[in-house]
């Protein structure tokens, strides 16, 4: 895994050069003359980690700037975003059609913004005998419908689930990606990707949904406190594992998804808002990203993302 995602950040990079030209969007005069502002940052609990690292990353170039990252859920941070009370709101899951609709009403222009990408996990416990999934399955087993490890597998135990409460954008995205159903009243919302972790980790019979950088430990290699099982698309194939950078980036691993940040509206340059992006899209932003265990964005994210930026030099 370590050569592949090595190989994946060196393709990002050298599109990104093309891009964004420079390390870094700093120079020297840049940190000399900045005078101190703030941006208030709100949402998805699986970006928050990633996001306070790279603040902390931010502010080593740019000491006086003063950021603030919460979570609460994609839900709550795009709430936070149209009620004008944050700069920034992160989330797992797209804008819904109707956000966007209360957004053109308030007078704002939604700005989207993609971070990096996810390899959305499924977890157990260490313990397990189960070593994957059909995505069939596993929507079965969240709606309730197969209630016993035995079933598809694993020992004669009942199935604990646990899951995010209904503000996270990733409770979003697993519905209507796995389920395409309501979720059994027996699942257990969590606050957070890492309540999650804790709650599988303690329970034999758990399993549970986490954002990628959450099952890897500082140093990017699987944690041995938990284990990561594969999805397949029928129970004969082997499945495909998170881990497994280059399925990610190639759409072959099913659940992988971009992380958005979303903006009321492209941002002055020059602002802090557009120098922490920018900083988000430079090589230092990149290698923290890959640092907290998520992957790069796509060429196609990239690209995306070059359209915002052209609109604030404009």
């Amino acid at each position: 895994m370590k050569k592949t995602l090595i190989f994946l950040v060196v393709v990002i990079v050298a599109i990104s050069a093309i891009l964004f030209v420079g390390k870094s969007p700093f120079t020297s005069k840049d940190r000399k003359d900045s005078k101190a502002e703030s941006i208030a940052i709100k949402g998805s609990d699986t970006e928050l980690q990633l996001v306070s690292n790279l603040v902390e990353s931010f502010n080593q170039e740019n000491p006086r700037a003063k950021i603030s990252v919460a979570g609460g859920g994609s839900g709550t941070g795009i709430a936070a975003l149209l009620n004008g009370e944050i700069e920034i709101a992160d989330s797992s899951r797209s804008i819904k059609q109707e956000e966007r609709n209360q957004a053109v009403k308030k007078g704002l222009s939604i700005q989207d913004f993609i971070l990096a990408r996810d390899g959305l996990s499924i977890i157990v416990n260490p313990f397990s005998s189960v070593e994957k999934v059909t995505l069939a399955n596993l929507g079965k087993i969240y709606r309730g419908e197969i209630t016993n490890w035995k079933e598809i597998g694993g020992s004669d135990k009942p199935i604990v689930l646990y899951g995010r409460q209904t503000t996270s954008g990733t409770y979003v995205f697993f519905r209507d990606t796995v389920l395409k159903g309501d979720y059994a009243p027996q699942m257990k919302n969590m606050e957070g990707n890492q309540a999650i972790v804790d709650s599988v980790k303690n329970d034999k019979n758990g399993i549970g949904y986490v954002g990628i950088g959450y099952i890897v430990d500082d140093a990017g290699a699987a944690r041995k406190d938990i284990k990561v099982i594969k999805i397949s698309s029928a129970s004969e194939d082997s499945g495909v594992s998170p881990l497994d950078a280059e399925a990610v980036k190639l759409g072959k691993y099913p659940l992988s998804r971009p992380l958005f940040q979303y903006l009321a509206q492209s941002p002055n340059k020059g602002s802090l808002t557009e120098k922490f992006l920018q900083f988000e899209s430079s090589l230092n932003g990149l290698e923290v990203i890959t640092k907290t265990g998520f992957f790069p964005p796509t060429q196609e994210d990239i690209l995306k993302n070059k359209i915002l930026f052209e609109t604030i030099n404009k």
